[in-house]
Protein backbone atom coordinates (compact mmCIF):
# COMPACT_ATOMS: atom_id res chain seq x y z
CA UNK A 1 0.00 0.00 0.00
CA UNK A 2 1.44 3.46 -0.76
CA UNK A 3 1.33 6.11 1.06
CA UNK A 4 0.31 9.41 0.16
CA UNK A 5 1.14 12.76 2.32
CA UNK A 6 -1.80 14.79 2.26
CA UNK A 7 -3.64 16.89 4.26
CA UNK A 8 -7.09 16.57 4.85
CA UNK A 9 -9.94 18.06 6.65
CA UNK A 10 -13.52 15.54 6.72
CA UNK A 11 -16.40 18.05 7.78
CA UNK A 12 -19.30 15.99 9.11
CA UNK A 13 -22.82 16.93 10.52
CA UNK A 14 -21.91 13.79 13.34
CA UNK A 15 -26.17 13.38 13.25
CA UNK A 16 -26.99 9.75 12.71
CA UNK A 17 -23.69 9.30 9.98
CA UNK A 18 -20.75 8.21 12.76
CA UNK A 19 -20.52 4.65 10.77
CA UNK A 20 -19.87 6.64 7.65
CA UNK A 21 -17.66 9.31 8.89
CA UNK A 22 -15.31 6.62 10.66
CA UNK A 23 -14.97 4.47 7.61
CA UNK A 24 -14.19 7.76 5.50
CA UNK A 25 -11.14 9.00 8.08
CA UNK A 26 -10.14 5.16 8.38
CA UNK A 27 -9.90 4.92 4.72
CA UNK A 28 -7.79 7.88 4.04
CA UNK A 29 -5.73 7.49 7.08
CA UNK A 30 -4.39 4.58 6.17
CA UNK A 31 -3.00 5.68 2.98
CA UNK A 32 -0.79 8.24 4.90
CA UNK A 33 -3.35 11.04 4.84
CA UNK A 34 -3.49 13.67 7.50
CA UNK A 35 -6.78 14.11 8.87
CA UNK A 36 -8.96 16.34 10.80
CA UNK A 37 -12.70 15.72 11.52
CA UNK A 38 -15.33 17.38 13.27
CA UNK A 39 -18.19 16.67 15.44
CA UNK A 40 -20.81 18.23 17.25
CA UNK A 41 -20.26 15.65 20.45
CA UNK A 42 -16.84 16.39 22.41
CA UNK A 43 -17.47 12.67 23.97
CA UNK A 44 -17.82 11.19 20.73
CA UNK A 45 -15.62 13.14 19.29
CA UNK A 46 -12.76 12.16 22.30
CA UNK A 47 -13.84 8.01 21.73
CA UNK A 48 -13.37 8.21 17.70
CA UNK A 49 -9.60 10.02 18.30
CA UNK A 50 -8.35 7.94 21.14
CA UNK A 51 -9.76 4.61 18.94
CA UNK A 52 -7.70 5.66 15.85
CA UNK A 53 -4.54 6.81 18.02
CA UNK A 54 -4.47 3.42 19.87
CA UNK A 55 -4.65 1.78 15.57
CA UNK A 56 -1.55 4.23 14.68
CA UNK A 57 -3.53 6.84 12.51
CA UNK A 58 -3.22 10.23 12.22
CA UNK A 59 -6.63 12.21 12.72
CA UNK A 60 -7.04 15.16 15.18
CA UNK A 61 -10.59 16.37 15.54
CA UNK A 62 -12.52 19.59 16.92
CA UNK A 63 -15.99 19.99 18.04
CA UNK A 64 -18.04 22.01 15.35
CA UNK A 65 -21.74 22.01 14.40
CA UNK A 66 -20.86 22.60 10.33
CA UNK A 67 -24.74 23.58 10.14
CA UNK A 68 -23.96 26.90 11.80
CA UNK A 69 -21.53 29.71 9.88
CA UNK A 70 -19.34 30.97 12.13
CA UNK A 71 -17.80 27.38 13.77
CA UNK A 72 -17.69 26.45 9.84
CA UNK A 73 -15.04 29.09 9.89
CA UNK A 74 -13.69 28.08 13.09
CA UNK A 75 -13.22 24.95 11.55
CA UNK A 76 -11.33 26.27 8.21
CA UNK A 77 -9.07 28.57 10.21
CA UNK A 78 -8.03 25.59 13.06
CA UNK A 79 -7.51 23.44 9.65
CA UNK A 80 -5.21 26.55 7.97
CA UNK A 81 -3.14 26.17 11.37
CA UNK A 82 -2.97 22.23 11.71
CA UNK A 83 -1.85 22.24 8.01
CA UNK A 84 0.51 24.92 7.73
CA UNK A 85 -2.04 27.26 5.38
CA UNK A 86 -2.67 24.25 2.57
CA UNK A 87 -5.43 21.85 1.94
CA UNK A 88 -5.02 18.65 -0.13
CA UNK A 89 -8.89 17.28 0.29
CA UNK A 90 -12.05 18.40 1.49
CA UNK A 91 -14.75 16.11 2.15
CA UNK A 92 -18.45 17.42 2.86
CA UNK A 93 -20.35 14.77 4.46
CA UNK A 94 -22.63 17.03 5.88
CA UNK A 95 -26.38 16.49 6.00
CA UNK A 96 -29.99 15.90 7.29
CA UNK A 97 -33.40 14.81 6.96
CA UNK A 98 -36.93 15.39 7.59
CA UNK A 99 -39.71 12.96 5.72
CA UNK A 100 -42.67 14.31 4.87
CA UNK A 101 -45.28 15.25 2.26
CA UNK A 102 -44.27 18.15 0.09
CA UNK A 103 -47.16 20.54 1.72
CA UNK A 104 -46.46 19.68 5.35
CA UNK A 105 -43.07 20.57 5.78
CA UNK A 106 -43.05 24.04 7.41
CA UNK A 107 -40.54 27.42 6.50
CA UNK A 108 -38.47 26.15 9.52
CA UNK A 109 -37.36 22.80 8.42
CA UNK A 110 -37.09 23.82 4.91
CA UNK A 111 -34.33 26.17 6.23
CA UNK A 112 -33.23 23.90 8.25
CA UNK A 113 -32.62 21.17 5.49
CA UNK A 114 -31.33 23.40 2.97
CA UNK A 115 -29.08 24.98 5.45
CA UNK A 116 -27.51 22.06 6.85
CA UNK A 117 -27.24 19.78 3.44
CA UNK A 118 -26.07 22.68 0.66
CA UNK A 119 -25.30 25.80 2.08
CA UNK A 120 -22.83 24.38 4.84
CA UNK A 121 -20.92 22.34 1.31
CA UNK A 122 -20.71 25.58 -0.63
CA UNK A 123 -19.83 27.94 2.33
CA UNK A 124 -16.99 25.09 3.51
CA UNK A 125 -16.13 24.88 0.13
CA UNK A 126 -15.87 28.50 -0.44
CA UNK A 127 -13.73 29.05 1.99
CA UNK A 128 -11.95 26.27 1.98
CA UNK A 129 -10.79 27.60 -1.39
CA UNK A 130 -7.61 29.48 -0.58
CA UNK A 131 -5.93 26.60 0.95
CA UNK A 132 -6.51 24.27 -1.27
CA UNK A 133 -5.35 26.71 -4.01
CA UNK A 134 -2.11 26.79 -2.02
CA UNK A 135 -1.66 23.12 -1.67
CA UNK A 136 -1.13 23.04 -5.59
CA UNK A 137 -2.87 19.75 -5.69
CA UNK A 138 -6.62 20.14 -4.58
CA UNK A 139 -9.34 17.89 -4.05
CA UNK A 140 -13.72 17.90 -2.85
CA UNK A 141 -15.73 15.59 -2.42
CA UNK A 142 -19.27 16.14 -1.62
CA UNK A 143 -21.57 13.06 -0.33
CA UNK A 144 -24.58 13.79 -2.30
CA UNK A 145 -27.18 10.83 -2.98
CA UNK A 146 -29.49 8.84 -5.73
CA UNK A 147 -32.30 10.98 -4.05
CA UNK A 148 -30.84 14.12 -6.08
CA UNK A 149 -30.26 11.91 -9.37
CA UNK A 150 -33.86 9.70 -9.29
CA UNK A 151 -37.03 10.36 -7.21
CA UNK A 152 -36.88 8.77 -3.83
CA UNK A 153 -39.84 9.13 -0.77
CA UNK A 154 -36.95 10.44 1.33
CA UNK A 155 -38.67 14.37 0.57
CA UNK A 156 -38.57 16.72 -1.94
CA UNK A 157 -36.59 18.87 -0.36
CA UNK A 158 -33.43 16.72 0.86
CA UNK A 159 -33.72 15.80 -2.74
CA UNK A 160 -33.50 19.07 -4.27
CA UNK A 161 -30.75 19.52 -1.81
CA UNK A 162 -28.75 16.58 -3.16
CA UNK A 163 -29.92 17.66 -6.50
CA UNK A 164 -27.70 21.15 -5.98
CA UNK A 165 -24.71 19.33 -4.98
CA UNK A 166 -24.30 17.52 -8.14
CA UNK A 167 -24.33 20.29 -10.08
CA UNK A 168 -22.57 22.62 -7.46
CA UNK A 169 -20.12 19.51 -8.45
CA UNK A 170 -19.97 20.48 -11.93
CA UNK A 171 -19.72 23.94 -11.74
CA UNK A 172 -16.84 24.02 -8.93
CA UNK A 173 -15.03 21.17 -11.08
CA UNK A 174 -14.88 23.71 -14.14
CA UNK A 175 -14.16 26.79 -12.29
CA UNK A 176 -11.53 25.60 -9.82
CA UNK A 177 -9.75 23.53 -12.50
CA UNK A 178 -7.09 26.19 -13.32
CA UNK A 179 -6.32 26.15 -9.70
CA UNK A 180 -5.66 22.27 -9.73
CA UNK A 181 -8.86 21.79 -7.50
CA UNK A 182 -10.50 18.72 -8.34
CA UNK A 183 -14.41 18.20 -7.96
CA UNK A 184 -16.25 14.99 -7.54
CA UNK A 185 -19.26 13.64 -6.01
CA UNK A 186 -20.33 10.18 -4.57
CA UNK A 187 -23.97 9.54 -4.57
CA UNK A 188 -25.27 6.46 -2.20
CA UNK A 189 -28.17 4.64 -2.17
CA UNK A 190 -29.10 3.02 0.98
CA UNK A 191 -25.83 2.44 3.30
CA UNK A 192 -26.20 0.73 6.70
CA UNK A 193 -25.60 4.01 8.65
CA UNK A 194 -27.53 5.35 11.51
CA UNK A 195 -29.34 7.76 9.48
CA UNK A 196 -31.06 4.88 7.93
CA UNK A 197 -31.04 2.27 10.25
CA UNK A 198 -34.87 2.57 11.26
CA UNK A 199 -35.80 1.51 7.86
CA UNK A 200 -33.40 -0.76 7.34
CA UNK A 201 -35.25 -2.30 10.31
CA UNK A 202 -38.67 -2.77 8.61
CA UNK A 203 -38.63 -5.73 6.84
CA UNK A 204 -40.99 -4.89 4.07
CA UNK A 205 -39.32 -1.42 3.41
CA UNK A 206 -35.78 -3.63 3.28
CA UNK A 207 -37.44 -6.46 1.13
CA UNK A 208 -38.49 -3.80 -1.72
CA UNK A 209 -35.37 -1.96 -1.58
CA UNK A 210 -33.54 -5.50 -2.76
CA UNK A 211 -35.79 -5.83 -4.91
CA UNK A 212 -34.97 -2.82 -7.08
CA UNK A 213 -31.47 -3.53 -6.82
CA UNK A 214 -29.54 -5.73 -9.25
CA UNK A 215 -26.80 -6.84 -6.83
CA UNK A 216 -29.81 -7.60 -4.15
CA UNK A 217 -28.28 -5.88 -0.92
CA UNK A 218 -28.27 -2.66 0.56
CA UNK A 219 -24.59 -1.80 1.23
CA UNK A 220 -21.94 -1.38 3.61
CA UNK A 221 -19.97 2.12 4.69
CA UNK A 222 -16.42 0.29 3.59
CA UNK A 223 -18.07 0.57 0.17
CA UNK A 224 -18.62 4.32 -0.03
CA UNK A 225 -15.42 4.92 1.88
CA UNK A 226 -13.12 2.96 -0.74
CA UNK A 227 -14.37 4.91 -3.81
CA UNK A 228 -13.95 8.61 -1.45
CA UNK A 229 -10.49 7.56 -0.56
CA UNK A 230 -9.86 7.29 -4.57
CA UNK A 231 -10.98 10.43 -5.54
CA UNK A 232 -8.82 12.06 -3.36
CA UNK A 233 -5.84 9.98 -4.42
CA UNK A 234 -3.37 10.56 -7.61
CA UNK A 235 -4.78 7.55 -8.97
CA UNK A 236 -8.11 9.88 -10.02
CA UNK A 237 -5.84 12.56 -10.90
CA UNK A 238 -8.10 12.96 -14.39
CA UNK A 239 -10.96 12.72 -13.21
CA UNK A 240 -13.52 16.05 -12.21
CA UNK A 241 -16.69 16.77 -12.17
CA UNK A 242 -18.15 13.44 -11.69
CA UNK A 243 -21.28 12.16 -9.89
CA UNK A 244 -21.01 8.71 -9.44
CA UNK A 245 -23.37 6.42 -7.94
CA UNK A 246 -22.41 4.01 -5.36
CA UNK A 247 -26.03 2.07 -5.26
CA UNK A 248 -25.84 -1.70 -6.72
CA UNK A 249 -27.50 -0.83 -10.07
CA UNK A 250 -30.33 1.07 -8.56
CA UNK A 251 -30.45 4.01 -10.96
CA UNK A 252 -29.68 2.28 -14.24
CA UNK A 253 -32.36 -0.65 -13.25
CA UNK A 254 -35.26 0.16 -15.65
CA UNK A 255 -38.27 -2.25 -15.91
CA UNK A 256 -37.43 -5.75 -16.50
CA UNK A 257 -39.91 -9.17 -16.12
CA UNK A 258 -38.95 -12.62 -16.28
CA UNK A 259 -41.54 -14.10 -19.21
CA UNK A 260 -42.74 -17.03 -17.71
CA UNK A 261 -42.30 -19.96 -20.95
Amino acid sequence: MHEYRYECIISVFVFRRILFRRAVVEELAKFGAKVHTCSRNQEELNACLNDWKANGLVVSGSVCDASVRDQREKLIQEASSAFSGKLNILINNVGTNVRKPTVEYSSEEYAKIMSTNLESAFHLSQIAHPLLKASGVGSIVFISSVAGLVHLSSGSIYGATKGALNQLTRNLACEWASDNIRTNCVAPWYIKTSLVETLLEKKEFVEAVVSRTPLGRVGEPEEVSSLVAFLCLPASSYITGQVISVDGGFTVNGFSYAMKP
